[in-house]
């Protein structure tokens, strides 16, 4: 399919590959963005990839919704998709109690035991897709099919920052306390949000993250290590 632009609002250009979720609509957004950095439109502020799409902001004194849907399809022409990743990120997991309030139901759910979810947990090859929701809110894919359950039939309120939350084929490490209707199967002392202006979330679209599994006591002293940077 090919893709489409909408104009958003008078300083943004949505470039769309697809109405559905798939590898390779996504592919091409990751490909694009990178193709974009090497080669901005004038007047070009950001990019922001999605599962499918891209936003392109741009400063609307320096050009316009033509200019920048102009440059991005001279780009899309010699588009190179082949799928590469990113830096790979390892965040550790307590799947301990209380941290992991939903493992057993996610067990009853798929016929395993705890220690089965949190083996194919860990088995997953996690890919970075978007930032969404919430800062520092990073979508993962990777959840094994063996795992995949769907979202609660109502949200929980107050789940913990670090949580490791899944729901169908996703996975994602919560950095506020928010409600959430995925299930909860641990937390990680690992920083999401970093404090750096500059690069303020740990990961970036198209990283590839590897979960370490940590006893209660490692995570505690994880926690005592963060406060104290």
């Amino acid at each position: 399919m090919e893709p489409w632009f909408k104009p958003v609002a008078d300083h943004a250009v949505l470039v769309c590959f697809s109405e559905t979720h798939d590898e390779v609509a996504h592919t091409r957004v990751l490909a694009l963005d990178k193709a974009i950095a090497a080669n901005p439109p004038v007047g070009m502020i950001e990019t922001v990839p999605a599962l499918v799409n891209l936003l392109v902001r741009f400063n609307v004194t320096a050009t316009d919704h033509v200019a920048v849907e102009a440059h991005v399809r001279n780009l899309l022409k010699h588009l190179m998709t082949e799928k590469s990743v990113g830096q790979v990120r390892q965040v550790q997991v307590c799947y301990e109690a209380p941290f992991a309030p939903d493992l057993d139901a996610v067990a009853a759910a798929t016929g395993l035991t705890p220690d089965s979810v949190i083996a194919a947990h860990m088995a997953g090859c996690y890919d970075v897709l978007m930032y969404g929701f919430s800062p520092g809110y990073a979508y993962l894919s990777g959840i094994p099919q063996d795992i995949q359950i769907p979202r609660k039939p109502a949200a929980v309120r107050d789940v913990p920052a670090g949580s490791v939350i899944i729901a169908g084929p996703q996975c994602l490490v919560t950095t506020l306390t928010m409600p959430t209707g995925w299930s909860i199967i641990g937390r990680s002392p690992t920083p999401i949000l970093t404090g750096d202006l500059a690069r303020p979330f740990l990961f970036d679209v198209g990283d590839r993250v590897v979960f370490q599994r940590i006893d209660l006591a490692t995570f505690e002293r994880a926690q005592r290590e963060v406060a104290h940077v």
